[in-house]
């Protein structure tokens, strides 16, 4: 049985939330915003999920002792926007093959993962995480499914800050890639 839902703050009526982690979430939000910014995307917000320390720090997650990933929350809207498009987004952004890694940031808060809010994205997630598996990564997929539950938003200084610092660091593992449409 699936655990209640975790809800963002600010949902807009007939929103809904997608929670991701891909390894640093600053280019993670930036790719998001700049793929989704004007196709139905109310908000990105970068955070802490997944783990056991309650209202954690950069620092704290940075240790990989809190358990926790650095990830993004996505609020958008459900007719302009499908839940697989963002998740096939999601795979084609990073690399899903490298468990607790992407390019040179190594620990579980780093870890690739999809943290579902209902059954129906539980079902979407597992079904594209198989399908992107057997067709675009060839059996090579770490990403963890799981449900959502608490989410910390990160310091205020995290949020956009590709698009405050433009010179910031982004994960060499954060680029697009080429898949042909799964089937």
């Amino acid at each position: 049985m699936s655990s209640a839902p975790a809800q963002p703050m600010n949902m807009p009526e007939g929103a809904k939330a997608a929670t991701v982690a891909a390894g640093c979430f600053w280019g993670v939000e930036h790719m998001y915003r700049r793929e989704f910014g004007k196709k139905g995307l109310y908000d990105a917000r970068v955070g802490y999920i997944g783990g056991d320390t309650d209202n954690p720090g950069y620092r704290a997650v940075c240790s990989g002792r809190t358990g926790h990933a650095e990830a993004l929350q996505v609020v958008y809207d459900p007719t302009k926007i499908e839940y697989r498009s963002l998740l096939e987004f999601f795979y084609k952004m990073h690399d899903p093959t490298t468990e607790n890694r992407q390019g040179p940031d190594v620990g579980t808060q780093y870890r690739s993962a999809i943290f579902y809010h209902d059954d129906e994205q539980e079902k979407i997630a597992k079904e594209i995480t198989k399908k992107v598996n057997d067709q675009w990564w060839k059996g090579g997929v770490s990403t963890e499914v799981l449900p959502a539950g608490q989410w910390w938003d990160a310091e205020a200084y995290h949020q956009k800050y590709l698009d405050i610092n433009p010179g910031g660091y982004e994960c060499p593992s954060h680029f697009l890639r080429s898949f042909p449409p799964l089937s």
